[in-house]
This record gives C-alpha cells, sequence and structure tokens, in this order.
C-alpha cells in the first residue's frame, strides 16, 4: 500500500512482470545454448533491435492451505548491440513486510572464443541487497562479460503472502520476445478478476482437476504468446505499460471452510468501503485532538469558504513535509506525522481533510493511481496507490494535494493526472471524480529584438508561466542556483548568450512566474551573399515533429492543456530590406482539439509576428493520431519558415 518514489534500474522487474522468448527450434530451458544463437547478429524479426528476449516461462502456484504463492520465471536474452547492456544488469523488488523471499539462481553469460562456447557464471560482487525503505528490498544482479553477442539467462524465484495481486504479467518489452509463456495455479477457494490488457491476445489453454484430500477444485491455466513486437515508446505517453500486452489477477473473494464467500473487490463499492473502514484510513481520518488549537487560530478573522480553505491548505503544506512515501494507508499515524512535521501522502491528505471538515468544509479523500502506477482497470485494493482531498460543491470538485510545496487548489502535481480518482464520503458512498485539467496552463513569451548587420540579434524577453506551467518551472528550477539554470538554458538554446536576468514570483503561488533577461542570438540568422535568412522564431521555434510512428494505438497524453503565446517584434537592420516574409496561417483540429493562429507584418522597419498554439484537451484520442500528426507537421513547417532580408 505504500512506496518510496525511487528511480530504478530501466532493467527492474517488479512481481512476475517478465518476457520469454525463442526464436530457435530448441527446448525453452536454461542452460541450453547453441552456436547459432551466439552466432547471430541481428535479430530476425526486428533488424534494428539491440536485443531480444529468447524466450521466458512463468510460472506461477497459489497454495492455498498455506496462503502463500510461488513464482519461478527463467529469461534468456540475446544481445546485439551495446546498447542493451543494461539488461545485464536485472533488479527485483520484494516486500519483507508480505514475508516475500526471493532469489536468483542460474545465472551465466554465453560467448563465443576461438570457436567454442563459453559460459561464464555469476561473481560473488555482482550478487548484491539494497534496502530501498523498511518494507521494500531489491535484490540485484551484474552480469560478468556481456559482449555484442551474448547471451544472457538467469532464472527468480520468489515465494509471497501477498496474493490480492496474484498475477501482473507483461508479455511485451522494450525489445522483441520470441516467445513466452505464463501458467498459473490456484485453487477455486480463491476468486480472482482477470484483465488483459494491450493490442496483442495470447493464446489461452485451460484446465480443470480435483486436489486430493480437499473438497475443491484446482485451475490451471496457460498463456503463450510468439514473436511479440518490441513495445516502442513515443513522446506524450502518459504510461506505456498501460498498453503492453498484460495479464492481470485481481482477488475479489475468497471461500471459507464452509463454503461461503468474503467479497473483497467485486466492485468499487466494496474495494472503498475496505478501504475506508481500514484502521490505517478511516480511523486514521477521524482522529481529533492534535490540530483543532491551531486551526482555530489559523482561521481567526476569516469569514468566507475559499479563505478558510487557501488557510488550511497553505498551513499543512509548509507545516509537513512529505516524506516521498506514496500510500493510501497511513504508516505512522497522522498524529505523529503532525508532531513531527513529516509524513506519507496518506497522512498528510487525510490531515488536510480532517482540518477543513473541522472548519465546516465538505471535504472527502480521493483515493488514485498515480500516473507511475498505472491505470486502475479492475476494481482492487492495489488498483490504488494515493490519496488526496477533494471539495466538492454545486457543480464543481476543488481538488487539493498538500504534499507539494508548489500544489495549488486544483494545480496538482502531475504524478495526480491519472484519469479518474475516486471520492470516498462520509455516508459511504462513492464517485469517480475526473483528475485531468481542463483549462489551458499558458506560456506568454513576449521578444523586442534588433538584427545587427553581422546577422546576431540582440533583445529583451519576457516569459510568463501560468498555472500548471507555473508548477513545473518552479519544481525544475526554484532549487537551482541562477548561474546554474542560465548555463542550462544557454546550451538548450544554442548561440544564445544570456545578460542583465531577473525573476519574480517564484514563491508567490497566486502569480505568474515571470522571467526577464537580455538576450544575443549568435547562429539565428544566415548570411549567403547579400541576404539575411531567420526564423521569426529564433531559437523558440520547433524543428522535430515528436509524432514519428505511423500508426499509434494509445492516446496521446499532453498532461494537461496548454497555450502557448508569442508577441515578437524585429527590427531588420540598416541598409536591408524585407524582400520574403512567411504567410499568415490558421489550422484547427477537429472538435477543436489543437489549433495554432500564425499572422506575421511588416511596418518600415519593424516586422511584427502574433502566433498562438493551443492544446485544448489533455488527453486525445489515438483515431485522431495522423491528423494530430500532420497538425504538428504544418505547424513545424510554419515555424521553420524563413524571412529573407536583401540588401539595398
Amino acid at each position: 500500500m505504500k512506496s518510496k518514489t525511487s528511480k530504478l534500474h530501466p532493467a527492474i522487474v517488479i512481481a512476475a512482470l517478465f518476457l520469454s522468448v525463442s526464436a530457435f527450434a530448441q527446448k525453452k530451458e536454461l542452460g541450453k545454448v547453441t552456436l547459432e544463437e551466439l552466432n547471430e547478429k541481428v535479430c530476425p524479426t526486428d533488424t534494428s533491435a539491440a536485443a531480444a528476449v529468447l524466450f521466458k516461462k512463468s510460472q506461477i502456484t497459489f497454495d492455498s492451505t498455506i496462503g502463500q504463492a510461488f513464482v519461478e520465471t527463467e529469461v534468456k536474452i540475446k544481445i546485439y548491440k551495446k546498447e542493451a547492456y543494461d539488461y545485464a544488469n536485472v533488479s527485483e523488488a520484494y516486500y519483507t513486510g508480505n514475508n516475500e523471499k526471493l532469489n536468483f539462481s542460474n545465472v551465466a553469460t554465453y560467448n563465443v572464443v576461438n570457436g567454442q562456447i563459453v559460459k561464464t557464471k555469476l561473481k560473488k560482487e555482482g550478487d548484491f541487497k539494497e534496502e530501498m525503505t523498511k518494507d521494500l528490498n531489491v535484490k540485484k544482479i551484474v552480469l560478468s562479460d556481456v559482449k555484442e553477442g551474448s547471451i544472457i539467462e538467469y532464472k527468480i524465484t520468489r515465494y509471497t503472502n501477498n496474493v490480492y495481486r496474484l498475477v501482473n504479467f507483461y508479455f511485451q518489452e522494450g525489445i522483441p520476445v520470441n516467445d513466452v509463456e505464463l501458467k498459473v495455479e490456484y485453487s477455486d477457494l480463491y476468486f480472482y478478476n482477470k484483465s488483459l490488457t494491450g493490442f496483442l491476445v495470447p493464446e489461452i489453454k485451460e484446465e480443470i482437476f480435483n486436489l486430493p484430500n480437499l473438497k475443491s477444485y484446482q485451475h490451471r491455466i496457460i498463456y503463450k504468446l510468439k514473436n511479440v513486437p518490441a513495445m516502442k515508446d513515443e513522446d506524450y505517453v502518459n504510461n506505456i505499460n498501460n498498453y503492453r500486452a498484460r495479464i492481470r489477477y485481481e482477488l475479489a473473494s475468497v471461500k471459507n471452510s464452509y463454503g461461503i464467500s468474503e467479497n473483497l473487490a467485486t466492485d468499487w463499492e466494496s474495494v472503498v468501503k475496505r478501504v475506508y473502514d481500514s484502521e490505517y484510513f478511516g480511523t486514521e481520518l477521524k482522529k481529533t485532538g492534535y490540530f483543532e488549537k491551531d486551526v482555530d487560530a489559523l482561521l481567526t478573522g476569516l469569514t468566507t469558504q475559499q479563505e478558510k480553505i487557501n488557510a488550511i491548505f497553505n498551513y499543512v503544506k509548509s507545516k509537513v513535509t512529505w516524506d516521498e512515501y506514496y500510500g493510501f494507508a497511513c504508516n505512522d499515524g497522522v498524529k505523529k506525522a503532525y508532531q513531527e512535521k513529516k509524513g506519507n501522502t496518506a497522512e498528510i491528505n487525510l490531515m488536510l481533510t480532517a482540518m477543513l471538515r473541522y472548519a465546516g468544509i465538505d471535504a472527502n479523500p480521493i483515493l488514485l493511481s498515480t500516473r507511475a502506477n498505472g491505470l486502475s482497470v479492475l476494481p482492487s485494493i492495489t488498483a490504488f496507490n494515493y490519496v488526496i482531498c477533494g471539495i466538492e460543491l454545486t457543480n464543481q470538485v476543488i481538488l487539493l494535494d498538500a504534499t507539494n510545496k508548489y500544489a495549488m487548489p486544483d494545480i496538482l502535481p502531475i504524478r495526480d493526472l491519472n484519469w479518474f480518482g475516486r471520492i470516498i464520503r462520509k455516508n459511504g458512498s462513492s464517485a469517480d471524480i475526473d483528475l485531468m485539467p481542463k483549462l489551458n496552463s499558458k506560456d506568454i513569451i513576449n521578444i523586442l529584438a534588433k538584427i545587427e548587420g553581422n546577422g546576431e540579434i540582440k533583445g529583451k524577453i519576457r516569459e510568463q508561466y501560468f498555472d500548471y506551467n507555473a508548477l513545473a518551472f518552479r519544481q525544475a528550477n526554484n532549487a537551482t542556483s541562477k548561474d546554474a539554470y542560465l548555463e542550462k538554458l544557454e546550451k538548450d538554446h544554442q548561440g544564445l548568450e544570456i545578460g542583465e536576468y531577473n525573476i519574480v514570483n517564484k514563491e508567490d503561488l497566486t502569480l505568474p512566474v515571470i522571467e526577464n533577461y537580455d538576450f544575443t542570438a549568435t547562429n539565428s540568422v544566415e548570411i549567403i551573399g547579400d541576404k539575411m535568412y531567420l526564423s521569426p522564431f529564433l531559437f523558440f521555434a520547433k524543428t522535430e515533429n515528436p509524432f514519428k510512428q505511423e500508426i499509434r494505438e494509445y492516446p496521446v497524453d499532453f498532461v494537461f492543456p496548454n497555450q502557448d503565446k508569442f508577441n515578437i517584434s524585429l527590427t531588420i537592420p540598416e541598409g536591408y530590406a524585407v524582400e520574403l516574409l512567411p504567410t499568415a496561417k490558421a489550422v484547427s483540429m477537429i472538435d477543436d482539439l489543437a489549433n495554432f493562429k500564425y499572422n506575421i507584418s511588416t511596418n518600415g522597419s519593424q516586422i511584427q509576428i502574433l502566433y498562438t498554439y493551443d492544446i485544448n484537451q489533455a488527453i486525445i484520442g489515438s483515431e485522431h493520431y495522423e491528423t494530430l500528426k500532420n497538425f504538428y507537421k504544418e505547424m513545424i513547417n510554419k515555424q521553420t519558415e524563413k524571412i529573407v532580408l536583401k540588401k539595398v
């Protein structure tokens, strides 16, 4: 129910999330490697692939007599290119709080040396454990002697008492998977909701057989896929795991020895009831006697509901620091978090909810799954990993998350923006809550500049960041020194030199962040003979279309609706005249999902550009991908069109 934010290695594998592949007509067994496999130079199904999973097979067996699941997974990977060396660094997380045990075995690297197969076993220094939190450990192995052409293999064995999410298995990876097989066994005493996601459907074989000496029977289900293509990541994807081919088993009910079922997660109402009734959630939310005097003092003289909301929200943000633990369950409890001024997401936002209720405001907790945790598909306790606060007004819900000091009412940390959450009211009812922003966050740029005779452009820039753009700017840059920030800004915009610089409203969250600076651009103008060629957007021009795939099967996620607005005034150098200007243009997608408007004009020695670009919906469906791709193509073509000046 809780985890610490941490950047684990890209090769990390959680629970039973693995792949299996075999491109050769051999038995899928560890320790069986051929010269043909080792000498293969490219992946037959994807010549661009840096590696491929030759096979992966996983067996998950749940023993209902002891309430424990046994997971055994075997993986063999072929390395084609250096870029795939990370696959030799394997990490596996496990929760000590669930009495989990985890081991690596059969770890080996295979190479060809003088025409012979040479096997290198795992070295002692390549096998270690890292404690991430008091409940979460990670075991890691680093395989030795990995080269282009190597084959690596390993087995992972896990025992766990956590059977709520018995299976969370991916058939698809970022590299091709030649052959993958999953076998699941569990008794009918446990009923699991199952969901297949992604765009590939495995072959499924199901068997049912009696358990000896028990009045129940066993399910055995086998899933198989072959020649699974690599899941190519692309820009503007929420969480690529949402769209990979996957099977999940979420525990819904359990039968006791009398054959009576206890419903755990047959629907969302039963899930939220279990959460609310938990001593780590509902009990903590109802606790009193630790904040009342402070809140009374805080509210002195305040009369409106909005004043009270803002005062309590800002107080909690400044009073209690987030310890970077996710979860909807309290760890040490709200009272201790308040006293020690540090807590997890549940402690901070349940505390906030309780204070607002004390002030007479209709506040309730909202359960959600963060972007990194993925979409909540099936009713399940494990579907959620976070909680925020919601205030229900007429035709409106104000969303609050006090874990981020730069957050504002209805300006949530980016990690929260994941489709829908589930509000839990005092009366026990619950409902879906849309978490996605609806209003455009603006980025307004004003440029006043002069083009010199040598092609340099000198001038002033004023840039204003609003709402989510302001949140993102503050979060990324407020802890960075001025010198380090300006160095990065100059590096990002090649040929840019920044002179005098100032910034306002870094800490005043009610106002936009505003940057003002002098600049010199040294490579925005190309001089050929008696002509100058320049992009009117200077170093701000978009030059590459982020949408490169021919077909995209998953939505485009812009995180929040946004608007870029440019007001640019350029003075041309003496002795030059405008020979060619780009033409004005306006383009809009269907239903105004996105649009841009571009106007350019001259008045004597002045060139004036007015440009507005809007993305009016945070998530644009894949059915509009081709239109969006063409929209970006037209926009980039327009931004990169040149103004031509000629000597007179």
